[in-house]
């Protein structure tokens, strides 16, 4: 089994940054892809970054040249450097990473502020 915990999320201006980190934990466990999700008010989660295991990325159109994906393999964690931030990056954001199964963090509340 494999846990996700998620931190970093919070209150921000038009404009701000914020870093998102999501470490995964358990025992025995191998992880592939990790990658954020989101989930804005009325609308279905979304990709918004995804990184594999020799670091190929992937990002939605949304966040391309503002929002940053890494990993880091030694600590099973991965980040997400999010810069220029607009009120429609508003949502619930997930850590997710594929091994033998999916897995999926408790979601962390990113709020930008107009």
């Amino acid at each position: 089994q494999v846990q996700l915990v998620e931190s970093g999320g919070g209150l921000v201006q038009t404009g701000g940054s914020l870093r998102l980190s999501c470490a995964a934990s358990g025992s025995g466990f191998s992880i592939n892809a990790m990658g954020w999700y989101r989930q804005a008010p009325g609308k279905q989660r979304e990709l918004v970054a995804h990184i594999n295991s020799i670091g190929v990325t992937i990002y939605a159109d949304s966040v391309k040249g503002r929002f940053t994906i890494s990993r880091d393999n030694a600590k099973n964690t991965v980040y997400l450097q999010m810069s220029s931030l607009k009120p429609e990056d508003t949502a619930v954001y997930y850590c997710h990473a594929a091994g033998r199964a999916n897995y999926w963090g408790q979601g962390t509340q990113v709020t930008v502020s107009s």
